[in-house]
């Protein structure tokens, strides 16, 4: 079985192509910035990974993506190659898409834009929902898996 689950922040806008033919397909790439749960001294608080999507979700992506918005996404990994134009082979690692998700509302990432490295205020009870939103950089391991 091949299934990725990440979430993320966007660390650029999409940049999203239509392929050639009758039958044109949107394709928008776009990088999401995972954050390690468990890291070394010296090691990266984040990974910054690859992604693929096509069709629909492609079209979604264009329109409401941006960089610093916060998403889930599921999908599968797949590998590949090149030969750039330097004639080296070039290995990628791609997850391409299969369904991606705001992780936060719109006003939240609002907040995220503007805020500053000042600590974050005690969680609130989301009305819409009845679940307390929990604040980005909690170090504290959750109670829960």
């Amino acid at each position: 079985m091949n299934k990725v689950i990440l979430m993320g922040r966007l660390t650029r806008d999409p940049e999203v192509r239509y392929s050639q033919g009758e039958n044109q397909t949107a394709i928008a790439r776009y990088s999401l910035a995972v954050n390690r749960r468990f890291k070394r001294e010296g090691d990266p608080e984040a990974d910054f990974i690859n992604c693929v999507a096509f069709g629909k979700q492609a079209e979604f992506a264009e329109k409401y993506l941006k960089k610093g918005t916060k998403m889930t996404i599921t999908g599968r990994i797949q590998t590949g190659s090149y030969t750039n134009k330097d004639g080296v082979k070039v290995y990628t690692t791609d997850v391409i898409v299969e369904e991606q998700e705001f992780a936060e509302s719109k006003a939240a990432a609002e907040n995220h834009a503007a805020a500053s490295p000042a600590p974050q205020p005690a969680p609130q009870q989301n009305q819409a929902d009845g679940f307390m939103n929990i604040p980005d950089g909690i170090d504290e391991e959750l109670p829960f898996s």
